[in-house]
């Protein structure tokens, strides 16, 4: 194939070398290695003469993207969740859209699991404290966090991540339960060790609330005031799925009243913006959204969601098409 026939695609943001160097060898290449994010008036002219489109969650894929750019057959993202990307659009627009699914579950439930860690034993409260050299010596009643062994564990949102996150519970002989909008195989439940109970049952229950479901209209604040008064005050809630999923501002006010003891957060409504609120609490342990960043698990994301590319715009099938149906 030379070059004059090769697919025109674009990347919203760096990626790794190794990443390019494949995208390279089948088409011609556009790539923001300076990483400034686009905005949505430079997005849509970068990609106006593109036949594919490599994007982030940071990168909103809507109608008036697509009429933007009337030569795009595929969109690529690199996450697992895909709520960036309006998907009946691209499907009425006949593009494929992929994402990438799998690679990521381990080390997002990880994090997860470093979240409830962080948060039951107030790490990143009292490494602060140690910092400012407020520790003159240890204390019998000093800091006291809670057990996570022996504790219940409550997934709301069983999908491949929440099974990775309830397997890693037996190492702390903890008590799983899961609630989900389906109830997953028998067999899975077994080797999650886990047991199906309703939304209600699981609020008032669990220990450590872990939410793990995509965003979309319908999960839209799934957690607010009413949820989280539903839970034990020495509850931790977890959120590493998609800020949205949490009313953050009741969250700020459940904290600070003490409706809950704490919560573990990899993602905010309106990131990375979030709500000022969390700033004066010793109560939450913050993180970047870095539910996947490790160095070997966002190499695997990159290289998935441009094999997606080069499939859809070489005539294969893209392993992990989002729209079948186009």
């Amino acid at each position: 194939m030379n070059a004059a026939h090769k697919p025109r695609v674009l990347v919203t943001r760096e990626v790794f070398d190794e990443t390019l160097d494949y995208l390279r060898r089948h088409c011609e290449v556009l790539a923001n290695q300076d990483d400034v994010p686009y905005a949505p008036e430079a997005l849509a002219a970068a990609v106006a003469d593109r036949d594919g489109l490599m994007c982030c969650l940071t990168d909103r894929v809507d109608a008036a993207l697509l009429a933007a750019a009337p030569n795009l057959k595929a969109v690529a993202n690199i996450a697992v969740g895909y709520n960036n990307i309006d998907v009946p659009a691209c499907t009425a627009r006949g593009v494929m859209a992929t994402n990438t699914p799998g690679v990521l579950d381990d080390s997002t439930a990880d994090l997860a699991w470093a979240l409830m860690l962080g948060t039951a034993r107030r790490i990143t409260e009292v490494e602060r404290r140690v910092r400012a050299g407020e520790w003159t010596g240890w204390q019998l009643k000093q800091w006291l966090g809670v057990d996570v062994h022996h504790a219940t564990l409550g997934i709301i949102g069983m999908g491949r991540i929440g099974q990775a996150i309830a397997r890693r519970a037996s190492g702390f002989e903890m008590k799983v339960i899961y609630h989900n909008r389906n109830r997953i195989a028998p067999e899975l439940e077994r080797r999650c060790n886990a047991a199906y109970v309703s939304f209600d049952e699981l609020l008032a229950q669990a220990d450590f609330v872990v939410l793990q479901m995509p965003y979309n209209p319908q999960t839209h604040h799934l957690i607010g005031a009413a949820q989280l008064e539903k839970m034990k005050r020495s509850a931790i809630l977890i959120n590493s799925t998609r800020g949205g999923v949490v009313d953050d501002a009741a969250l700020v006010q459940a904290l600070r009243d003490g409706t809950i003891r704490g919560a573990g957060l990899d993602v905010f409504e309106n990131e990375p913006k979030l709500n000022p609120g969390f700033l004066k609490l010793d109560n939450v342990v913050l993180a970047p959204h870095i539910g996947s960043s490790t160095e070997a698990t966002r190499k695997a994301m990159a290289m998935l969601a441009a094999q997606n590319l080069v499939a859809a715009l070489t005539g294969g099938k893209p392993p992990n098409l989002l729209n079948p149906g186009v």
